[in-house]
């Protein structure tokens, strides 16, 4: 496994996705096959870089995948690309509460990656010098090989920012960007504005890849990609090599639902599921021959109205229930087979039904962390005992389940989270199969012995 990049930022909200989507985008117009990673538990950043890359992206967490399996997912990613360019997580060396565990520079270490620094620069010129010596001396098993300056104001700025950072720190600044609002992907309460509902505009992106191409030093980044040494030729075998009977599992796809780790679709593939879309907004009905269901995360929130206004598809979800065939749903889904649910507005909406739970938006209190479960009772995705590894994201509060009904014992905060019932499993935890390939195995045999 060969060339690879990582672009990493002082903090949150500097740039780094739209240097990251640019730089994919560019590449890609020059012929080159560049493979898109996202560091951390993320749905939304992934999207917007298989928009720009034209192949789909892949988380690598260093909490949620042991390192075998990080390995290879990394692979697994690799294959058919010319590089690999991965985007950081928060700042570079933000990890689980104080240490650096999970976190930018501990992936870069793992992966050896050479790394560069995005910095927003706006309101600041020789403290950006600060910043870069900072993260260059904090660790010195980072390599930090260069800068990226984002929300540049003037000529003036950019070369008063650059001689102050090459002064300090020697290190080049590869390429930046005017301090323009129109390459700049919408946010909102979970963060960007998703691919599956826009993401980043035609328009926004073609001139997001002119500028990487009119200010980025395109030929020193892929000098810098193929510098990184020589990782493991093959990871341990991480996807099943037998396929057992096969199933056919509807995945909700479309705005309302649309956080789904690639890999764990993939495993479901490999593991004999054939894998197909439905919109639980717009279709009547689940697709024929349907043995499985998976709701993801996402924004029903956004699309309560239209979810509730689709009488048909609720009918069609609860039938499937009542069939005894799998239901298999992470938070926003979670949400959607409960009773109702109350959006920012104070709106309050029936949804499908089907679990004894009311859910309401709220701005106070974001719910956010790695969590270990154990699984209180056996589903069809896991035996009763069982512990894996999640993190859970969401500003919606639901109602504790009871505990004849409760799926998961929570770590660290010894919480119940969940609900089991019947053919149901749905929780606010959001798992990636890549960590723990048995689940997808078992679900894909679970929805095998049902019939459509």
């Amino acid at each position: 496994m060969g060339a690879r990049l990582l672009v990493a930022g002082t903090h949150s909200s500097v740039g780094k996705t739209t240097v990251v989507t640019g730089l994919l985008a560019a590449w890609r117009h020059e012929g080159r096959s560049v493979a898109p990673f996202k560091a951390g538990p993320d749905y939304i950043d992934p999207g917007l870089h298989a928009q720009a890359a034209g192949r789909p992206s892949r988380n690598l967490d260093l909490w949620l995948l042991d390192e075998p399996a990080l390995r290879g997912v990394f692979s697994r990613g690799m294959r058919a690309a010319d590089v690999a360019v991965i985007e950081g997580v928060m700042g570079l060396y933000d990890g689980i509460g104080a240490t650096q565990n999970a976190s930018t520079a501990a992936l870069a270490r793992s992966l050896e990656c050479p790394v560069v620094l995005v910095l927003d620069i706006a309101g600041m010129s020789g403290t950006a010098a600060a910043l870069v010596m900072g993260c260059q001396k904090m660790q010195p098993g980072v390599q930090l090989v260069g800068v990226v300056l984002n929300r540049v104001g003037s000529e003036g700025h950019l070369r008063s920012t650059m001689e102050a950072i090459q002064a300090a720190t020697g290190l080049p600044v590869l390429g930046s960007l005017p301090d323009d609002s129109g390459v700049a992907v919408p946010e909102r309460h979970l963060g960007l504005v998703t691919a599956g509902e826009g993401g980043i505009s035609a328009s926004a992106l073609d001139r997001l890849t002119d500028l990487v191409r009119e200010r980025f030093d395109l030929d020193a980044l892929w000098r810098i990609a193929f510098s990184a040494p020589s990782l493991e030729a093959e990871a341990p075998v991480l996807w099943p090599r037998d396929i057992p009977g096969r199933a056919r599992i509807a995945v909700a796809q479309d705005r309302a639902f649309g956080f789904y780790y690639q890999d764990t679709i993939d495993l479901l593939r490999d593991c004999g599921a054939d894998v197909v879309p439905f919109s639980p907004l717009a279709d009547a009905d689940m697709p024929p021959d349907t043995h499985g269901v998976y709701l993801g995360g996402g924004f029903p929130e956004l699309y309560a109205a239209e979810l509730s206004a689709n009488a048909a598809m609720r009918a069609a979800i609860r039938r499937h229930a009542e069939a005894g065939r799998p239901i298999y749903a992470e938070c926003g889904g979670l949400m959607a087979l409960g009773q109702s649910l109350t959006t920012f507005d104070g709106e309050t909406l029936p949804m499908f039904g089907l679990l004894p739970v009311a859910s309401r938006m709220q701005r106070e209190r974001l719910t956010l962390g790695y969590r270990t479960v154990t699984a209180l009772r056996t589903s069809s995705l896991m035996e009763r005992g069982t512990r894996v590894r999640g993190h859970e994201f969401h500003y919606s509060v639901a109602d504790p389940p009871p505990p004849d009904l409760a799926a998961y014992q929570l770590a660290p905060d010894n919480r119940v989270e969940g609900f089991c019932t019947g053919s149901i499993l749905a929780s606010y935890i959001h798992l990636n199969f890549a960590g723990a390939p048995d689940l997808a195995r078992r679900f894909v045999e679970s929805c095998a012995t049902v019939s459509p």
